[in-house]
């Protein structure tokens, strides 16, 4: 993990940078806030440490800066303000904490590490919303789906039909476990409903394109997978 602090005060900024890269982490420190401004927006850091009052830009500045620019690394605001007014500016602006000096080491560790947990399960959510088989994406929060660049224009039918594809890749599906999870019936042997619904989606999937990924497993049903 790489952490960024941008303090203007010497001592408490190598303290800091010194109990944080014995804890396991990188440190970068910047002193003024123009130049933690700099790093922050060149280079990839997991958190950023950052206090309030420096020279050439305060946090406020900073924080506002990264945020408008859809940034989104945790930031722990650290400062000696303790007015709940600084508080409440700081988490409009988009801060993740604040810790008001003096404060122990011990604290703004266990805050450091509670900031990167709450970013990884954010990030699991969000990869969670992005399924993907080769060069197919299927991404259920805009519900748009692309293959090798190009976007594919599905009926929300579709759409539900393919999700359930790429959720079970590789597995088998029956024509009865089919209509009962999209059409929400029983599957009638006397009607080609789900035959004609994959024929359509593979029209789109897989005719253009060199690589099938809908195969039809003869007296089973459908799968999805990569051959």
């Amino acid at each position: 993990m790489k952490l960024l602090i941008i303090e203007d005060e010497t001592k408490t900024g190598e303290y800091l940078k010194k109990g944080l890269t014995e804890s396991g982490y990188t440190v970068d420190l910047s002193q003024d806030g123009a130049d933690g401004l700099y790093n922050a927006t060149t280079n990839q850091y997991d958190l950023i440490i950052l206090d309030v009052m420096l020279p050439k830009l305060n946090g406020w500045q900073i924080l506002q800066t990264l945020r408008n620019c859809e940034n989104d690394t945790p930031i722990i605001m650290l400062t000696a303000k303790d007015q709940i007014d600084d508080r409440v500016k700081g988490f409009e602006l988009g801060a993740n904490d604040y810790l008001i000096k003096p404060f122990a080491f011990a604290e703004l560790k266990a805050r450091v590490e509670n900031a990167l947990r709450a970013k990884s399960v954010t990030s699991q959510a969000s990869s969670s919303n992005q399924l993907v088989l080769l060069d197919l994406q299927l991404d259920l929060l805009k519900r748009t789906a692309t293959r090798n660049q190009d976007n594919i224009t599905l009926t929300a039918k579709e759409f539900s039909l393919l999700e359930l594809f790429m959720r079970k890749q590789g597995e088998v599906l029956s024509r009865t476990t089919i209509a009962s999870l999209i059409w929400d019936m029983n599957f009638d042997s006397d009607t080609n409903v789900i035959d004609v619904a994959v024929k359509r989606l593979r029209s789109k999937i897989d005719k253009p394109y060199d690589t099938p990924l809908i195969h039809t497993v003869r007296g089973m049903g459908y799968k999805m997978d990569e051959c």
